[in-house]
């Protein structure tokens, strides 16, 4: 508060340029810091409509990875849950089959991934 009426006193003393010139001057060193963004991994396009699409084209591949990473990590709990339960029982043919079946599905998850980027 104490800092919004100094800028108001300062700005009746010095006039109008000076409350320009004060509130620019810290915005440009906050945007110093501050990264460029990057363009979409196809390019930024000639118009807003296809810097967007690229942009969603990057999300819908970024999308296929956390799908992938989400079916890795379900793959994983529940062959570390079977095998909790073949330890116990002896039975480790089920053990086996959801390993097997899980590291098919996680193949298959990442080549449809893979077919849908090309197909994006």
């Amino acid at each position: 508060m104490t800092a919004v009426r100094s800028l108001f006193s300062c700005a009746r003393t010095r006039g109008l340029a000076a409350l320009t010139a004060m509130g620019l001057v810290p915005a440009q060193a906050m945007a110093q810091g501050l990264p460029t963004m990057e363009a979409p991994s196809r390019g930024e396009g000639e118009g807003l409509l296809t810097t967007l699409q690229n942009y969603l084209f990057d999300f819908g591949a970024l999308g296929g990875l956390i799908l992938a990473t989400v079916a890795f990590l379900i793959v994983a709990i529940a062959a570390i849950a079977t095998f909790n339960e073949a330890r116990v029982r002896g039975e480790w043919s089920k053990f086996g089959v959801v390993v097997v079946v899980g590291v098919v599905l996680i193949i298959a998850i990442i080549w449809l991934a893979t077919k849908a980027s090309e197909i994006l």
